[in-house]
């Protein structure tokens, strides 16, 4: 069973930063894409980043220039450099998996990151 794992979700102040990491198990295949996305109380959940397999970035418009995402070579791990960060960044983030023989999303449980004014 595929599981994605997020960690280094927390509180902070404004200004400050967090690096989240999400991590695979039960996987045999390699991702072509993973990314983070992240669901503010009452709002949709928008993306964040994403980065796929070749190293090809993609980024939210609020979070560009601030946000860096990465992930390690051959492996299902992903990460989420997180600098200046606003109050309008609090939210709940997910790490998402695109792959697989039939190619389908997963999505991990969810970290929550607070940021204080």
């Amino acid at each position: 069973q595929v599981q994605l794992l997020e960690f280094g979700g927390g509180l902070v102040q404004a200004g400050g930063s967090l690096r989240l990491s999400c991590s695979a198990s039960g996987v045999i295949f390699s991702f072509n894409t993973m990314g983070w996305y992240r669901q503010a109380p009452g709002k949709q959940r928008e993306l964040v980043a994403v980065i796929t397999s070749g190293g090809n970035t993609n980024y939210g418009v609020s979070v560009k220039g601030r946000f860096t995402i990465s992930r390690a070579n051959g492996q299902n791990t992903v990460y989420l450099q997180m600098n200046s960060l606003e109050p309008e960044d609090t939210a709940v983030y997910y790490c998402k998996g695109h792959g697989g023989v039939i190619p389908r999303d997963y999505w991990g449980q969810g970290t929550q990151v607070t940021v204080s004014s």
